[in-house]
């Protein structure tokens, strides 16, 4: 029974992932304008602080240790996050997307940080 629970974890959190990178999609394909694909690259830098830093792991966020690295990890963890918000709300700004694809791309962003939650909250109750 706790196998076909984790395969349904892992299920829902494939069918996330794969919900936001669609919608990332459709904010440029829709409006004919590649521009938003940018925040994408945010998408790409935002677990990198939990690799180099934290070994894989993503306690280290919560936790209140500190240190050079692991609040330097921190702090790009959080700047790549609030990039990820900020390049839609400037290219809007400069007029180079519709309002539409800014929006779409708030959505897209709200489930990526849903499913790295959920999988964050699946991690630790693997670990007990």
């Amino acid at each position: 029974m706790e196998l076909f629970l984790l395969s349904a974890v892992l299920a829902g959190l494939a069918f996330m992932f794969s919900a936001s990178i669609l919608l990332q999609i459709l904010a440029c394909a829709i409006y004919n304008n590649w521009w938003p694909m940018l925040s994408a690259l945010m998408y790409v830098l935002v677990p990198m602080p939990c690799l180099f830093f934290g070994g894989g792991s993503t306690q280290f966020l919560t936790s209140r240790d500190g240190g050079g690295w692991i609040d330097a990890a921190k702090f790009l963890t959080g700047a790549s996050a609030v990039g990820s918000i900020a390049i839609p709300i400037i290219l809007r700004h400069a007029h180079m997307i519709e309002t539409g694809a800014m929006w779409i791309e708030f959505t897209s962003f709200v489930i990526f940080v849903c499913t790295v939650m959920c999988f964050h909250r699946a991690s630790l109750e693997d670990e007990w």
